[in-house]
This record gives C-alpha cells, structure tokens and sequence, in this order.
C-alpha cells in the first residue's frame, strides 16, 4: 500500500480526541525538563509533537515490565496461561522506535515464538511521526540508517508549513483514515513541499561516527580483546539503566510467586538487565561475565555483532537513550570513535 493524504493542523486535536474514543491512544508527553514520556491521552492538547526519545520506548506496551504469563492451582492440579493484550493506538513514534520495534517483532516471530508478545502486537495500532530535526546531540539515527522512515507503522506523519503528509501504510491505517474523515487527498503542494522537507534532512542529518553503516559490524567482530572495554568498565557502575531504556533489549527473569494458602499462585516475567553481575551467575557460583566491562562489551556486541549473524541488522537503532541515561556518562558515540580508531 502505498498512498498519500493530508490532515490540516488545526484538526489533529479532533483526529486524537475521535481517535480515543474508539480505543485508547498512548502518545509523547512532557514531563519535566528534557523528560518525555509516551502516556495515555484524550486529545492533542498535552502531546510533545517536538521531543527528545521518551525515557522509556513504545517497547512497554508491547513487551510491559511486569507480565503474568500463567496461573496455577496445586489443588486441580491446573495450569492456566494468560494472554494480555488490549486495543490501543500508539501516536507520535519517531522513527528509531520503529526500527525498534521491528526488531522485537524479529525476535518475538523467532522460533520459539513469544505467543504474549504477538498477541499484544496484534491489537496495537503504530501512527509514526518524523523527526525534522536532530532530537539533541546524543542522536546516531544516521549512521544507524534511521532518520527516514522505513515501515512498521499503520499511518505516519510528517509535519509540513500547513499541514501533516500521512503515509497510509496498512489496512488498519486506511480503515482510520475511512472511518474519522478528517483526511484530504494529497495535492502536488504538498509532496513537493514533503520532498524539499526530506532534501533538507539529507543536509543536516550527518553521520555522527568516524565509521559508516556498513562499517560498523566489522568495527566490533574485531573488537572483542579491545582495551576500551576494560576502560567503559571502569567507569560502568552497572545500574542497568542502559538495557532499561533500550527499545530492543528483551532480556527477562521468570518468576514463580505463591499466594498464602500455598495452592494458588503466578508465574510471570520482569525485565532483566545483563549489566547485573547475576544475570551469568550459574550454579556453583561461577560468573562467565564478572567485569562490568565484560558486560558492557555483551550489551555492546548484542547492538552490533550478534544479531548481524542471525536477523541480518543492528539492534542498535540510534535512539540515544542509552548515553541519555547512563550514570557514568558513557557515550556511544565515543565508544564506536574509539574503537574504529583501535581499527586503522
């Protein structure tokens, strides 16, 4: 599906207040200085059109924090799976969290296949919006390929002079499109004016590392003697906040929690960090990652090398979160810098 219509500005408010009313819609708001989170709104009023990645990705509502994956009875004996899923919209992803996104779907589609995570998946409808600009200086969407979109949402906007151009991508996007009414055919105006947008973009989106896309999976096969991984370990002070924020760390712990009659209970998962010292602890108490700097090269090597192997693309999307959240200001773009220097 390939078309093309226009929403004027001054009815997105309307587009998102009938858009709630058919099912929830989650989108970026504002909270605090340079804090943006994706929440549940009702209109436009409170929506960040212009906003650095949220602190967490749209990654939570398809693979949330805390997720009950069964119930069990001792008594019965009877063991009862447990599918959440919920109808809702997401608004306003950037295009580095739609890249984050399709790299889930590739995990979770996998075999084995993460039957929770394709059900949420199923009733979750993805409205894109493009960046005009660079979100701030932690950004890398370039050299990760990025900037532009490249699928995986239902609609996307692009914000013009007078209007949003929107990409209508699939048929629940179109069915929106139908069914709200808002939408105008796009006029040559407008696609002239969306082509001299991304003309621009091509200007002032640069590639923010000394090493290309193409690059970089050669950069880190290299790189696992590196002396800059013991350097980033000495600094790391493993708070996990790097994974935490990640829109395609999916790293989890199962757990088994018992009510007091001790018959009835749950089992569910949380999210898990490999920056934990734990989390390659085995029986008997050997560590197979005890450095910090042997994790950081894990997380690293999960982004740039590992899944080159298997799924054929980074799992680094350029987000930025996670130099936006790191405690001991490691940055990413230092760490690919310093390690394509090692290289020449």
């Amino acid at each position: 599906m390939d078309k093309f219509v226009t929403l004027n500005k001054q009815d997105l408010n309307d587009f998102i207040v009938k858009l709630s009313r058919s099912q929830p819609v989650m989108a970026p708001v504002a909270r605090g200085c340079k804090s943006f989170v994706f929440e549940s709104v009702d209109s436009a009023k409170a929506i960040a059109l212009h906003y650095i990645p949220t602190i967490l990705p749209p990654k939570k509502y398809f693979f949330p924090q805390r997720e009950t994956l069964l119930t069990y009875n001792k008594t019965t004996p009877a063991w009862d799976p447990v599918l959440e899923s919920r109808k809702m919209a997401i608004f306003g992803v950037h295009t580095c969290d739609l890249a984050g996104i399709q790299c889930l779907n590739m995990v979770m589609s996998a075999s084995p296949q993460d039957n929770n995570y394709n059900a949420r998946k199923e009733g979750i409808t993805i409205i894109g919006l493009e960046c005009n600009n660079y979100c701030d200086e932690y950004a890398s969407c370039n050299v990760m390929d990025n900037h532009l979109p490249n699928g995986g949402y239902d609609l996307f906007f692009t914000e013009l002079p007078d209007a949003f151009m929107v990409h209508v991508n699939s048929n629940a996007g179109e069915r929106i499109v139908n069914d709200i009414g808002f939408f105008s055919a796009a006029t040559p105006k407008h696609t002239q004016q969306l082509e001299e947008m991304r003309a621009r973009k091509r200007e002032i989106f640069k590639p923010e590392v000394k090493a290309g896309h193409k690059q970089l999976r050669g950069i880190f096969a290299g790189a696992f003697d590196s002396r800059q991984w013991d350097r980033i370990g000495e600094r790391c002070v493993a708070c996990g906040n790097c994974t935490n924020v990640c829109p395609t760390c999916y790293c989890f712990d199962v757990r088994d929690e018992i009510n007091l009659d001790f018959n009835t209970g749950t089992r569910g998962r949380v999210w898990d960090s490999c920056q934990n010292e734990e989390f390659a602890q085995v029986a008997g108490g050997e560590n197979f990652r005890k450095q910090r700097g042997q994790r950081q090269r894990h997380r690293y090597m999960r982004k740039f090398n590992y899944p080159v192997e298997r799924f054929s693309r980074y799992f680094c999307t350029g987000c930025g979160r996670c130099s936006r959240a790191c405690m001991a200001k490691i940055n990413l773009k230092e760490t690919i810098d310093a390690l394509a220097e090692e290289k020449r």
